[in-house]
Parts: structure tokens; C-alpha cells; sequence
């Protein structure tokens, strides 16, 4: 569990979650790509608004909604985490698809005062959906 919290943290924090966040762009990504980047984005603007259950519910994974402790477990950590994260901007870099496209790996840059940041989100496909399983 406490790894899982860690990693939702290291998630959110890449992400840059807070109220006055910018919105992560999609111009530049078509295709699956773009889904990809629509999910990051997803994930920023359910984060911005503090709903932790559409967090849970739309934009992580099941597995990582499980190893957070399952649906009550996630949403009480994505509900702490949104309360420690301080302002950034977050630009997707690239997006690199797995074979089948049934993964993806999404190079996240972010500023944190002053300094830039990259960091690598990784997603999988569910129900047709992407959702974002980690933080490489």
C-alpha cells in the first residue's frame, strides 16, 4: 500500500494537479496518441476540480485503483495528494505506443519553481479507454 500511495503521489505531482493548472494540450497528437495525451489531460482537469472519484473511476487504472486499496482506498489517497501538490505547468512531450497499442509511455515535462522536470507516465488500454497505470 505504501508503495501504491508513493506512486499515485509521484503520478499527481508529475501531473502538476491544482487549482490554478493549465490544461495539458493535445495539438500535435492524432490517432491513439491522442487519446493518450486526451487522457493526461483527463486526469489534470478531474484532479483541478478535487474529484477524487472521477480520478479513480475514469482515469487510473484498476490495477492501481486496487493496489491503492480499491475504490474508497483510492479515492482517500487521491483526495490527500490533491491537498499537498503545489501549482505547476505540465506540456506532454511525446508519446510512444506499444505494439498492439494495448500500452503506451507518455513523457510528461513539468515546472516546479523555477525548474523543469521529465517524467514518464505509463497507460494501458481498458475497455477501450486509456488509463494511467504508473510513474516510470
Amino acid at each position: 500500500m505504501h508503495r501504491s500511495l508513493a506512486l499515485l503521489c509521484a503520478t499527481l505531482c508529475a501531473l502538476a494537479f491544482a487549482a490554478c493548472a493549465s490544461t495539458v494540450s493535445t495539438t500535435g497528437f492524432s490517432g491513439a496518441k491522442r487519446s493518450v495525451a486526451q487522457t493526461v489531460a483527463n486526469l489534470q482537469s478531474d484532479a483541478t476540480a478535487g474529484d477524487q472519484k472521477k480520478v479513480c473511476a475514469n482515469d487510473l487504472a484498476a490495477a492501481t485503483v486496487a493496489r491503492l486499496g480499491g475504490v474508497k482506498g483510492c479515492e482517500s489517497a487521491v483526495k490527500s495528494q490533491l491537498a499537498e501538490v503545489d501549482s505547476l505547468e505540465v506540456t506532454v512531450q511525446s508519446i510512444q505506443l506499444a505494439k498492439g497499442e494495448t500500452a503506451a509511455t507518455a513523457q510528461v515535462k513539468s515546472i516546479h519553481q523555477g525548474k523543469s522536470r521529465l517524467s514518464s507516465l505509463a497507460l494501458v488500454k481498458e475497455g477501450g479507454k486509456w488509463k494511467i497505470s504508473g510513474v516510470g
